[in-house]
This record gives C-alpha cells, sequence and structure tokens, in this order.
C-alpha cells in the first residue's frame, strides 16, 4: 500500500521559502507543494509563475480552509508566527513556524498548548541542526574524543559593516528582531542540544555598526554558565574583516577542535545548486576543522574531515515521518521554547548588566 502524500501550503515568499525551505519539500516524496500564500506578487517575484500548477492565495485565512492541505510553513516574519500558527492550528494543520520560534516564551508555550488540544503536530526549522560541521561536533563529542570540555565557543561572525536589508525584521528594534534572534537562535539551540540548560547567563548585546544600527542589537557575546564549570559562548559579530571566519573553537582536556568557514549549503541554494545534485553540501578539504590531540604526553595537530551532509532534507524527512505517525518531530516545541527563554534571558542580562540564572 503507497504511503499517503502530504500536502503543503507556504505562508510567505521571501527568501526563506524560496530558498530555505522549498528546495526540500521538493525532494521529500511524502512531501507536496501545493499553495503558497504571496500577498503581492510582481512579474519578477511571482509564485505561480516559478512553480506552475500550485494554488496561489493573497491570505493565510484563506488558505487555511482548503481542507486538502495537510501542513503549513509560516516563512513570514517573527512577530505574525503567534497568530498565524494559531490560526494554522485551530484549522487543523499540522505546523512548521521558521525560525525564530515567536518573541516571547510565553508566546511559545501558548503555541504548545493549542497544538496539544488541536491533536496537531508543531516544530521549528532549526535547521542549523543539520550543519554538516555541526555533526562533525557532535560526533567528537559522543565519542568523547577531546575529553571533558571546559569552553565551547561558537560562533557567527561575519563583514557586513553596513546592513544588507534595513527594512528586514533583523534589522529593526521590534519584537523577535536583532542579532539574537535571527542568528543567536541557531547557535544557542545546538549549545542546548548538546549540553542542556545552562545554570547562568552573560550577556553583552549590542552595534557593531553604531548609529547606523541605533536601537538594533546587530552583534554581542552570550556566556552560558554551566554546573560542571564549562563555559559555552555564542559569538556574534558583522564588523569582523577576515577572510576565514571563525566557526567553533571547543577545548577539552584531551583536545581541541577549531573550525573556520561556515557550512556551506545556504551558499550552495543562493548559488542555485540542486540539493540532490553530486557535491550538495560537501566544503572543499581545505575548510577541514584542525582536531589536537595529547598522544603520549605530545599535543599533535591535524585535519579532521567534515562529516558528510545530510542536508537539510533530513529535517523534512523526519516531519513527514511523524506526520504519517512514525516518529517525533525534528525539533520539539519544548525545546524551541526553551531557546527563546534564554534570549529573553540574555537581553536581561545585558539591559541590567548582570549575570541571571536560568
Amino acid at each position: 500500500m503507497a504511503s499517503k502524500t502530504f500536502n503543503v501550503g507556504i505562508i510567505g515568499y521571501g527568501l526563506s521559502a524560496k530558498i530555505f525551505h522549498i528546495p526540500f519539500i521538493q525532494v521529500v516524496s511524502d512531501f507536496n507543494l501545493y499553495a503558497i500564500v504571496q500577498r503581492q506578487p510582481t512579474p519578477e517575484k511571482d509564485a505561480c509563475q516559478d512553480h506552475p500548477g500550485i494554488k496561489s492565495y493573497r491570505t493565510a485565512e484563506e488558505m487555511v480552509r482548503d481542507a486538502s492541505i495537510d501542513v503549513v510553513v509560516i516563512t513570514t516574519p517573527p512577530t505574525t508566527h503567534f497568530e498565524l500558527a494559531e490560526l494554522a492550528l485551530e484549522h487543523g494543520k499540522h505546523v512548521i513556524v521558521e525560525k525564530p520560534f515567536v518573541p516571547t516564551s510565553s508566546e511559545a508555550n501558548s503555541l504548545i498548548s493549542i497544538a496539544k488540544k488541536s491533536n496537531r503536530l508543531l516544530t521549528v526549522y532549526q535547521n542549523r541542526r543539520y550543519d554538516s560541521d555541526f555533526l562533525t561536533l557532535h560526533h567528537l563529542l559522543s565519542t568523547h574524543t577531546l575529553g571533558r570540555i571546559v569552553e565551547f565557543e561558537s560562533h557567527f561572525d561575519r563583514y557586513k559593516p553596513s546592513p544588507t536589508n534595513s527594512k528586514a525584521w533583523k534589522s529593526r528594534p521590534e519584537p523577535g528582531g536583532g542579532a539574537i534572534y535571527d542568528l543567536g537562535t541557531h547557535l544557542i539551540d545546538q549549545i542546548v542540544l548538546l549540553f542542556g540548560q545552562p545554570k547562568k547567563i552573560t550577556a553583552f548585546l549590542g552595534s557593531q555598526r553604531g548609529e547606523k544600527e541605533a536601537g538594533c542589537e546587530d552583534s554581542g557575546t552570550v556566556l552560558l554558565h554551566y554546573d560542571n564549570g564549562m563555559m559555552a559562548s555564542v559569538k556574534i559579530a558583522v564588523v569582523s574583516a577576515e577572510i576565514a571566519q571563525l566557526r567553533f573553537w571547543v577545548r577539552g582536556e584531551w583536545g581541541a577542535y577549531r573550525k573556520y568557514h561556515e557550512d556551506c549549503q545556504e551558499a550552495h541554494l543562493t548559488q542555485g545548486r540542486k540539493v540532490e545534485e553530486s557535491g550538495f553540501g560537501v566544503e572543499p578539504e581545505e575548510w577541514y576543522g584542525i582536531l589536537t590531540t595529547v598522544d603520549d604526553g605530545i599535543l599533535v595537530a591535524r585535519p579532521f574531515p567534515t562529516a558528510q551532509p545530510v542536508s537539510y532534507k533530513a529535517f523534512y524527512t523526519q516531519f513527514a515521518q511523524a506526520v504519517a505517525g512514525r516518529g517525533e518531530v525534528p525539533v520539539k516545541p519544548e525545546d524551541a521554547s526553551a531557546v527563546i527563554r534564554l534570549i529573553e534571558l540574555a537581553k536581561q542580562s545585558s539591559d541590567e548588566g548582570r549575570t541571571v540564572d536560568v
């Protein structure tokens, strides 16, 4: 008996939908790209022209009334996430919300309750869990190659002294806006996935662009303190004039791992490469991280191959299985809510100039 194909409707048709969602939906056999909400198509940006045969809606309210739709993907700005997710859940749809989940943990917890009441699945698109460099690091930690970890640094540093789009939500001082919600969401989620909840948080959030971004945090450092003495650092910079940007630096009793360059899936997608073509998401050997270990009391450093990519397709494959009743969602909404709570505490720490308890 053939498995059911689930119809997917997407709310929003910007970069997120076109680059990070649609290419992966289209290569998961259990999903069918069925409908897109696009409020104002233009000749240069028209979902129907790009995807002939889909249903086109102008409002989310219209789309969720379509009984043929099983799954709704929300790719609009964070200030709209709660309202749209609530609407879709209450109309019987399973829901994927682009990160950041919602601006507040109280909104996140409300959506979790609504999903349970509606008996529908809810998840958040924390796709960076499937980055090859993170999977490599996860392997090193799970095999205890580095021993007890004493310090963990995670970076998203770029050289963008001027905002690429000052009208985008990530560049505006609004709920869910700024670097901590945009990039910090990914970095904090990865750390919590590896080590669990921290005990305390110290954060310094600000603008490296100065007056150009008055009122909007474009950078920062967040320190996550753990009971065992380990310190995890989240660092975001927009004025980092480096050709090779540091991504991870992890130090343990038995060794260290230092990795430069970001996972290349985003770059490949932006270049128009196809998800299932040969070499998609595979980084060049010269990008391999450096693993330093202690061999007979001597420090030895060598390149350590980056894991072969599973690609962000894995997120959608797992969610399709969950919708079919064959497993759990790829990212539990409770995990995403906990990340939002840590961001709230980081902002409190920065505003008050003190370390806060979790």
